[in-house]
């Protein structure tokens, strides 16, 4: 494990001794401890901030609360675990305090902590955030996109210049084009076309994540409505949405804005949310994705199996579509394991009342695999590639759309400059 420097307010000795221990077994030897706020306070003085602070939130002198402030104001943390004996709805009224001010919340624990949970809420911070800053001089981060824009706090005019959308069609298992997903790309003026793990940490860096995902919603809020207009039939569209996008107070005002100048329902909108370790039941989230369901969106579960909390997450969250991620379609017609894992989880979605997306689809056996599963939207390179808005409306000009074209079992994909539906 990187050497990651961890602060630990606990009022119980031996508790204290006993997280102190546990960090050391999993590799972690920085460590900052404290029995009171004030003394937290000293030690993030005196040896700089932390990666993650562990925090109890009943204390004989003051509270976690209070210091979970002084961090976030201070920057003195990036991410926070909190490690308490308090009733279930403080702990996740705490989460959602620490979030509002920008902690990565890992995990609300219930004392006793176990080295074992530990070890895995640092080793999610190491794999999900401790890399999302990669330290770089803001004149190298433009460098490497050539935007030298961003030095001249033209953020957003960047978005809008270089930031592009391909979709790919999704079709019902009778061959009919269902809808498609919106996926980011960047024009690059000398490396051409880049795909989103070439672009996206260096526009995180860069604080343009945000702006750059209301670019695509309206990219394909606007494609849906040109196909409307060319056919009386809005076409369905999916984006994928991070989590704590959802959890901001004004998405779904802001999202319903954008439905409105286009005059798209919300009902043809589907919003993959993105799983991240922020991604729980807290109340933020259920809240923001209520208020989606209530505007009308469909809510996508993205990449099903891929993440270690789908399944309370489909319990307790209202979403109304589960996507199979694409690792476990890819070869499953010669992988019986892969078979038996994508059956029984289009059983349980189907059972739960569930659109199912098969993502992945690659090859001919693969194909009718999924075929021979039954209902389901069908995506993948088998079907139908990624293209640019020009090839799309060339490939549905012939594929059909609507409830009066039924579409052959495949569409030949031929790229194509533009087109006119």
């Amino acid at each position: 494990m990187r050497a990651l420097k961890v602060l630990i307010l606990e009022d119980n000795p031996f508790q204290l001794m006993a997280l102190h221990q546990m960090l050391n077994a999993t590799g972690v030897f920085d460590v900052l401890t404290a029995e009171n706020v004030e003394g937290a306070r000293q030690s993030l003085a005196n040896r700089g901030p932390v990666d993650v602070a562990i925090c109890d939130l009943h204390l004989e002198e003051g509270d976690g609360l209070e210091l979970i402030r002084c961090m976030a104001e201070g920057q003195e943390a990036q991410a926070l675990i909190i490690l308490s004996s308090a009733e279930l709805e403080v702990l996740e009224g705490a989460a959602h305090m620490a979030r509002q001010l920008g902690l990565h919340v890992l995990g609300c624990l219930r004392k006793p902590a176990s080295a074992a949970t530990l070890a895995e809420l640092l080793a999610i911070y190491q794999q999900r955030f401790a890399r999302r800053r990669p330290g770089l001089p803001l004149a190298q981060v433009c460098e490497l996109l050539s935007l030298h824009e961003l030095q001249a706090c033209a953020g957003t005019a960047a978005i809008e210049k270089y930031c592009t959308a391909h979709f790919q069609p999704r079709l019902t298992a009778h061959g009919r084009v269902a809808g498609v997903e919106a996926l980011v790309r960047w024009q690059h003026p000398e490396q051409g076309l880049l795909l989103p793990d070439s672009f996206m940490p260096v526009l995180e860096y860069a604080g343009l994540a945000q702006a750059l995902i209301w670019q695509v919603l309206e990219l394909a809020v606007s494609l849906s409505a040109e196909v409307r207009f060319a056919t009386e039939e809005a076409l369905p569209i999916t984006v994928g949405i991070p989590g704590s996008m959802v959890e901001q107070l004004d998405f779904a005002a802001r999202l319903k804005a954008l439905l409105e100048r286009f005059d798209l329902p919300a009902a043809r909108v589907t919003l993959d949310v993105l799983e991240t370790t922020e991604f729980t039941s807290a109340i933020a989230l259920a809240e923001g994705l209520l208020r989606l369901r209530m505007l009308g969106c469909q809510l996508a579960v993205g990449d099903f199996g891929m993440g270690g909390s789908s399944l309370r997450r489909l319990l307790e969250l209202p979403f109304t579509e589960l996507k199979i991620a694409a690792p476990f379609v890819l070869g499953m017609a010669a992988d019986p394991r892969k078979s038996a894992i994508v059956d029984g989880v289009w059983r349980m979605a189907r059972g739960m009342n569930l659109q199912v997306v098969l993502s992945g689809v690659a090859s001919e056996s693969d194909y009718q695999a999924v075929m021979a599963l039954g209902d389901g939207l069908i995506q993948g390179s088998f079907v139908a590639p990624p293209m640019s808005r020009a090839e799309l409306l060339s490939w549905l000009e012939v594929a059909g759309f609507g409830a009066g074209c039924p579409l052959p079992a495949r569409v030949e994909y031929v790229p194509a400059d533009s087109v006119s539906l």
